[in-house]
């Protein structure tokens, strides 16, 4: 079963990789880019079968190493 998961800053963090990628944007002429918020996608194939199993595996493996939860949420796509 594949897993996967989508890490982003939470709203109110500041992103400075994201606003550096927003300036190149402008730099490189491509105007009317308000904001630019950069995470990371991380794909897991599991051996469990079971989705609800494997979602559960899964989150415990975010709140404990994928993902930093006092500044970072999560999302997770089982399929």
């Amino acid at each position: 079963m594949k897993a996967r998961v989508h890490v982003m800053l939470k709203d109110g963090v500041l992103d400075p990789q994201g606003a550096a990628v927003a300036h190149a944007l402008g730099a490189l002429g491509f105007d009317g880019v308000e904001g630019v918020r950069q995470g990371k996608v991380i794909d897991l194939e599991l051996v469990e079968t079971d989705t609800a199993a494997a979602e559960a595996r899964v989150r415990e493996m975010c709140e404990k190493l994928l993902a930093n939860t006092v500044i970072e949420r999560y999302d997770i796509e089982i399929g």
